[in-house]
């Protein structure tokens, strides 16, 4: 992993993984830092203990955890319309996205494995608070962090 993540994610409760995991010992790696709820991405290794959809409740709110490679049509509007959460975490695309309608959010909270495609490594700090939350999108830079 890379060495940002756990500065980004230093203090938090919960880690929530939207899949392409990688491999268990990642997920040994992101358990040092806070309980880490995973489900399983389109490039996971077979043999891992990760389901296709999990939900998280927190703070109030509802969270439905998907890697999103079995929407046929992957949006912000697809996935409000497949799942009822308050929030809806993603991955698949390893593009960074926060999508707001109404009370509820979708993420995407980008990549933070090796670089791929043209994006920028990053992960999302999701803050829920008083019934609501918001989300930062974190950008994991070789020499550390970038808000």
């Amino acid at each position: 992993m890379r060495a940002g993540v756990f500065d980004a994610l230093r203090g938090v409760s919960l880690i929530l993984h939207a899949g392409d995991v990688g491999g268990r010992d990642v997920l040994d790696e992101l358990e040092a830092i806070a309980p880490v709820t995973a489900v399983y991405g389109n490039v996971d290794p077979a043999g891992l203990p990760l389901q296709a959809r999990q939900t998280v409740a927190a703070g109030g709110l509802t969270i439905d955890l998907v890697h999103g490679h079995e929407q046929r049509r992957l949006s912000p509007e697809t996935l409000l319309a497949a799942f009822g959460g308050d929030i809806i975490v993603y991955g698949h695309t390893h593009r960074a996205l926060v999508h707001r309608q109404g009370r509820r959010l979708v993420v995407n909270p980008g990549a933070a494995g090796p670089r791929r495609f043209d994006v920028v490594p990053s992960v999302a700090r999701l803050t829920i608070a008083r019934g609501g939350a918001e989300v930062e999108i974190i950008k994991l830079v070789d020499q550390g962090l970038s808000r």
